[in-house]
């Protein structure tokens, strides 16, 4: 019998697992007890998403629900996948996909290797309502969906949102949330350096350290210590 696309993807998966690499995982990650890691380089994974493209919704909702680390981080790269080649309703009906299940993208990497290609670009065209929605959960996840989502927004000179989510966010009690928040100022400040030093000569003394420290990484030494010494 011919193998199916999601039981040959599955199978490819573990043929490209290292060791070394799923060491790595289980040292930065934090997996969950039930959380299985196979060690498959990131790059790798975006690499084979792109030749399964032609998965169904069902195949990805299996990627998705598995408990294998690397096929949830497979699925949602394959999702992303179709979301760049969609328009329209299309696109829209894989964001509600992916925002329906958001119990699925469960850990810093799997948030940060979809936020932007799958939620992002559904956000240049459509409502931000969704933005208040997800920082407003109680999930660490869907905050920082939220957070990550406005990098699309970023990339096309829109900043405001990621000023708003900070302001709202800024008391969250995570620091995977605090760090987010940093980094996404420092991708407004390498795009437009003066629109971020002038949102944090406002509001430095009330952001995490953190935030701060993230948003600062690129500027000189004494602007940087300027607004870490405010905190």
């Amino acid at each position: 019998m011919t193998p199916t696309s999601l039981q040959r993807l599955r199978a490819e998966l573990r043929e490209l697992a290292e060791p070394q690499v799923r060491a790595q995982q289980e040292r930065v990650l934090s997996p969950a007890d039930d959380d299985e890691l196979l060690g498959v380089r990131v790059p790798v994974l975006r690499r084979l998403a792109r030749g399964y493209r032609e998965l169904t919704p069902d195949e990805l909702d299996s990627l998705l629900r598995s408990r294998v680390h690397d096929e949830r981080f497979a699925g949602l790269l394959v999702l992303a996948e179709q979301v760049r080649t969609a328009r329209g309703a299309q696109r829209g009906a894989l964001v509600d996909f992916y925002l329906a299940r958001t119990d699925c993208v469960d850990n810093w990497d799997l948030v940060d290797g979809s936020a932007p290609v799958v939620l992002g670009p559904w956000l240049l065209e459509e409502s931000l309502d969704v933005l208040d929605r997800l920082a407003g959960s109680p999930s660490l996840w869907e905050r920082r969906i939220a957070v990550l989502g406005t990098l699309a927004l970023i990339r096309a000179d829109r900043y405001e949102p990621t000023f708003s989510l900070v302001l709202t966010l800024r008391r969250d009690p995570e620091p995977l949330i605090h760090k987010a928040l940093g980094w996404m100022l420092r991708e407004i400040g390498r795009r437009d350096e003066r629109a971020m030093v002038d949102f944090l000569d406002r509001h430095a003394p009330d952001l995490p350290r953190v935030t701060v420290r993230y948003a600062t990484e690129r500027l000189s030494p004494e602007e940087r210590a300027r607004f870490v010494r405010r905190r």
